[in-house]
């Protein structure tokens, strides 16, 4: 337990010297190291109120014996005394790590007034996702410890308070912080939690279990050393190496025990235990037989984990015995793999205990943070923090309704997303967000801690361009369900027409071939072309999935194998896989069919994009042109020369070719429309090849063409939606 130590000076007695003499005690019982923004910190602290002071000093001295580092310390006494210097300053005075600390404390600082522990309803989920939000914003492990710190000082300062605020700040105790302690094994901090708790809801219960312990702390402490100094020697003139550890069971772990096994305390026979950690499972057993020469074991109070491992795999020894003066002893033996696997893997203390389900990323996190602590002097002279901070992006976000409830919803994910979590209804009619206060809009990615106000209209329906995946406005496949949902309950009529204004509109801007809506329905496992078309109208089937399949079919009219070519070489024309029209070499972007390895250029005058109809021309020394179906050159080279051509078609493989396509652009004439534009191309990675432009005075009108190269129909599609979006743009599509 981290007791309370006389090291502090009184608060009446609190002066430049007795703080002064404060330090140094610390300094030399970490053999003289020394603490140099400790010192900075309690100097610019120096003029605050005694009581604040005192407070401050008290929490960096229970820092202290959790063997904490100088950074650490600093920054408890600057948040608690509110004294840290402007944000400008803070990392150059003392370090990046104590300024990122004191923002972390500041953000988690918004959330003390929350209320848990109340007969609420979700109470559980609730106060788990505040765990996992304090967790989540905290990106370095010291500031949790720094907040466990400030709850452990608390606890003690109440032992004068009346009950009502003792037994509030119990109730937040053990639901907020002394699962947070389990989880990161703090164990000292954890057990003084739960004793704290404990005698603060259960007054009469933890008095008379003290009283009915044999001895004070202290002593039983000695006891359990005996032990383990007996046992040692006997494994050690046996030639095993055996970790040994123990320690009297706190009053809070007994009375649950009472509770479990609805018995009185002369029924628990682990109030002394110790935990013997070995090489092999072989000298598990002999250690055991050890235990058992020693001292007489208790009938039915042993159990075999190793040879019946329990449900989630956890395997130990367990024995308790009648050890010295008659007292009853548990022993706890298991090999090193065992004991890993016990406190990190999927049996974790923690894990079983909460009942919590398994989340494995979410326990990685854990590990890393449980490493840290165990390692501070290694992990605070390497980049253990930022390596940490990189490999764990959290994979959900945390944010607050509020009224205070805790939503859990998958990283990046938006405000719409939110409202969604909230209820389907209140997401239907979502027409704005304020995050913090501040309007923002329903594409921004929400961050942990953040309090989110969700602004509805009285009635009104989703839009269609929430399911967009290039829009951002939906993260979860839980709220794109639910607007789908939505549209699927809407009269199969209107879906009908929406859905062939949606076809239709994107056929045309994606400049494609008419296609046969029959057989197109039936690979999307509809019956019918009406079929299909009011599922795009409901918004089940995207009409980009719809065109794009356009050319992954078997198309009318193909060239019979007799007018291919029977003798063409293997190889013509050179091997560049350049971009822009040049050839390149056959891949996994253009079957051929009846040929070989033969070298392919995408024709410039129609510009065929993955997956337009297409068909190869086997020019003279070349090698093929594809164009497209409905190309009017190749039209008219099919009239003069129809031997040539030959059937085409896009691989079902990925392609990592880019292709040129135009882009028609028409809008009203204001200025920045065109950086606007190339600013979508940019961000969106594509490369501009030539830019027309021309205006209309007298209309107020502009018309561009963007010549660019894309990697497919999806990516050009995608930037013709985001054109779209732009003030002003009246029509986007492609030219063909």
């Amino acid at each position: 337990m981290v007791s309370a130590t006389a090291r502090l000076p009184e608060q009446a007695q609190l002066d430049g010297e007795a703080i002064n003499d404060w330090i140094l005690l610390l300094q030399r019982e970490r053999g003289g190291m020394p603490l140099a923004l400790l010192r900075k910190a309690c100097a610019l602290a120096a003029e605050v109120e005694h009581q604040v002071l005192h407070n401050a000093l008290a929490v960096a001295d229970v820092l202290h014996d959790l063997e904490m580092d100088d950074e650490t310390l600093a920054a408890a006494v600057l948040h608690l005394t509110h004294q840290a210097p402007p944000a400008e300053a803070l990392e150059a005075e003392y370090s990046k790590a104590v300024a990122d600390m004191l923002a972390d404390l500041e953000k988690i600082g918004a959330l003390a007034e929350l209320h848990v522990g109340m007969s609420l309803e979700g109470v559980e989920e609730h106060t788990e996702n505040l765990r996992r939000m304090l967790l989540t914003i905290a990106e370095d492990v010291r500031v949790v410890v720094i907040i466990l710190a400030e709850r452990l000082h608390w606890l003690r300062l109440l032992k004068q308070a009346d009950s009502e605020t003792q037994r509030l700040a119990a109730l937040e105790t053990r639901d907020l912080h002394a699962p947070l302690a389990n989880r990161l094994g703090i164990w000292r901090v954890k057990w003084e939690l739960e004793d704290f708790i404990l005698r603060y809801l259960e007054p009469a219960e933890y008095q008379r279990i003290a009283k009915s312990l044999d001895g004070r702390r202290a002593e039983r402490e000695g006891y359990i050393q005996d032990v383990i100094d007996l046992l040692a020697a006997k494994c050690a003139e046996a030639g095993i190496a055996a970790e040994i550890a123990g320690r009297p069971k706190h009053i809070y772990s007994i009375w649950k025990k009472m509770k479990r096994k609805q018995c009185d305390i002369d029924g628990i026979f682990d109030l002394l235990a110790v935990r013997v950690v070995v090489d092999t499972v072989a000298e598990c057993y002999m250690v055991l037989g050890f235990v058992h020469g020693f001292w007489r074991y208790i009938p039915g109070e042993f159990d075999d984990y190793i040879a019946t491992p329990k449900g989630n795999m956890y395997r130990s020894l367990h024995t308790a015995v009648i050890g010295p003066e008659d007292k009853p002893l548990e022993v706890q033996i298991r090999t090193h793999e065992m004991h890993e696997h016990a406190e990190r893997g999927v049996a974790a203390h923690w894990a079983y205990k909460e009942n919590r389900g398994p989340d494995a990323e979410f326990q990685r996190r854990l590990l890393w943070m449980r490493h840290w602590l165990e390692l501070k002097e290694e992990a605070a002279e390497s980049d253990f923090i930022e390596r940490f901070k990189s490999e764990f992006e959290p994979e959900q976000v945390y944010v607050l309704t509020p009224q205070g409830k805790v939503i859990e919803l998958p990283s990046g994910a938006t405000p719409l997303d939110f409202a969604y979590a909230i209820h389907s209804d209140v997401g239907h009619r979502c027409r704005g967000a304020k995050v913090d206060g501040r309007i923002v809009t329903l594409t921004q990615a929400l961050q942990s801690g953040v309090t989110v106000e969700v602004l509805t209209v009285k009635e009104g329906g989703p839009s269609r361009d929430w399911l967009s995946p290039h829009l951002g406005y939906l993260k979860t496949s839980r709220a794109r369900n639910r607007v789908r949902q939505w549209f699927r309950q809407q009269d199969y009529d209107q879906h009908l027409a929406i859905g062939k204004a949606s076809l239709e509109r994107e056929i045309e801007r994606l400049g494609l071939e008419r296609l046969d809506l029959h057989q197109i329905a039936q690979r999307f496992n509809f019956k019918k072309g009406d079929d299909l078309l009011a599922a795009i109208g409901s918004g089940e089937v995207s009409p980009v999935q719809v065109a794009n399949s356009l050319g992954k079919r078997v198309k009318p009219g193909q060239r019979t194998p007799s007018q291919e070519p029977t003798e063409i070489p293997p190889r013509m024309g050179a091997r560049r896989p350049g971009r822009r029209g040049k050839a390149a070499k056959l891949s996994s972007a253009v079957v051929l069919e009846g040929v070989g390895d033969l070298m392919y250029s995408m024709a410039r005058c129609c510009k065929p994009v993955p997956y337009d109809p297409i068909t190869g021309f086997i020019t003279r020394g070349r090698g093929v042109t594809v164009h497209r179906d409905d190309c009017t050159v190749l039209r008219k080279l099919a009239e003069d020369d129809a031997s040539r051509l030959i059937r085409a078609d896009w691989s079902e493989q990925e392609a990592s070719e880019l292709y040129p396509v135009d882009i028609l652009v028409s809008a009203g004439d204001r200025r920045g429309l065109l950086r606007d534009i190339s600013s979508i191309l940019s961000n969106e990675d594509v490369d501009v090849l030539g830019v027309a432009s021309q205006s209309n005075r007298k209309r107020d009108l502009a018309e561009f063409r963007f010549t660019v190269e894309v990697g497919g129909m999806g990516q050009l599609s995608r930037v013709l939606d985001k054109i779209a979006q732009l003030p002003d743009v009246m029509a986007v599509r492609r030219r063909v």
